[in-house]
């Protein structure tokens, strides 16, 4: 690979690290369920950082929107609701099946999705038999890995047995997960789709690497009005808005706000590395980026504690799944290098 191309890698194996991290601050919210601090982590993730992120960034962000086609608002939009939705149950199916799982079913799930609609649907100039090879045999390995991350996780399963929740709310909690991959695709279909807005950016003078910043306010719009009314609604419903009364608050809050910084440091660095990768950067950046938050998801969720009571079995077979894992990643980053 070109010099270029090692700069985009690193950047969004970078950017995996942010986004495979943001949920972790929630282990440390005492006294607020799920919907106290999704509402000022959606606030912050979705609305304020990618707005603050532009506009630091991008000149006369103003002109760039104004001449934008009314066509490409339009998909980048609705791929934003459809990502805004699958946000919502990522949270959901994270907190249903912990940490490490739900990462794993997830992003699976999303990075094979999310690279194989670009590649069919706005294939590159140049896309070699030996690329379409490498590529189909790293998703599939990449899907091993996600499928061995599940398996590995089943001994939650007889947890939840003990605890009352039961096989249905683990297979519940899968389903979630898998739906929310699903969607949360969307978001770099959003990014594929949407760029001949920044790409108006590129033609202002901005640098290509910076240029996606022009993206992100309107694609994570979406994003916020599904996240902040989903959790609106369950504040009213479980009449828990009580709750940031609490002596817990403050330090409730902030860790909320880390919780998005994260989230956009993540999504702000992986346009910066997918812009480097070439032609097939909104493709196989994706799944490498997803590859890496699993792999990062499953770390913090085994040195906090999460697979404290899992059998010995079962931590080999997610010690399995991580590798199987690095491996699709060398396999996408080989393919990328082909072109």
């Amino acid at each position: 690979m070109t010099q270029e191309m090692w700069i985009g890698l690193a950047t969004v194996l970078l950017a995996g690290a942010f986004q495979g991290s943001f949920l972790l601050p929630s282990k440390w919210v005492k006294g607020w369920e799920w919907e106290n601090y999704w509402l000022p982590f959606a606030a912050t993730a979705y609305l304020i950082a990618p707005w603050a992120l532009a506009l630091a960034t991008i000149p006369d962000l103003a002109d760039v929107y104004r001449g934008a086609s009314a066509s490409a608002m339009f998909w980048v939009v609705l791929f934003g609701v459809g990502w805004g939705v699958g946000a919502v149950t990522f949270g959901l199916g994270v907190d249903a099946i912990g940490l490490a799982l739900g990462f794993a079913v997830i992003l699976g799930v999303a990075a094979t999705s999310g690279t194989l609609v670009p590649l069919l649907l706005m294939p590159p100039s140049r896309f070699s038999t030996l690329q379409g090879v490498v590529t189909g045999a790293s998703l599939a390995t990449m899907l091993l890995g996600v499928a061995v991350c599940s398996f590995a996780g089943r001994w939650k399963e007889t947890e939840d047995q003990g605890s009352g929740t039961g096989r249905r709310s683990y297979r519940l909690g899968l389903l979630i997960c898998v739906a929310s991959g699903l969607l949360s695709s969307c978001g770099n279909l959003g990014f594929a789709w949407g760029e001949p807005i920044y790409g108006r950016a590129v033609g202002q003078g901005v640098a290509a690497h910076v240029a996606p910043n022009a993206l992100w306010p309107i694609l994570t719009v979406p994003l916020f009005l599904c996240n902040a009314g989903f959790a609106l609604r369950m504040l009213w419903k479980n009449g828990t808005g009580a709750r940031y009364r609490s002596s817990q608050s403050g330090i409730n809050m902030f860790w909320s706000l880390v919780m998005g910084l994260l989230w956009m440091a993540g999504m702000g660095l992986y346009g910066a590395g997918a812009n480097r990768l070439g032609e097939l950067g909104k493709s196989l950046g994706w799944s490498i980026l997803m590859s890496s938050m699993v792999l990062v998801a499953n770390a913090l969720g085994v040195l906090s504690g999460e697979w404290r009571n899992a059998p010995r079995a079962s931590r080999v077979q997610l010690a399995l799944g991580i590798l199987i894992l690095l491996a699709a990643i060398g396999g996408l980053g080989y393919a990328n290098s082909l072109g």
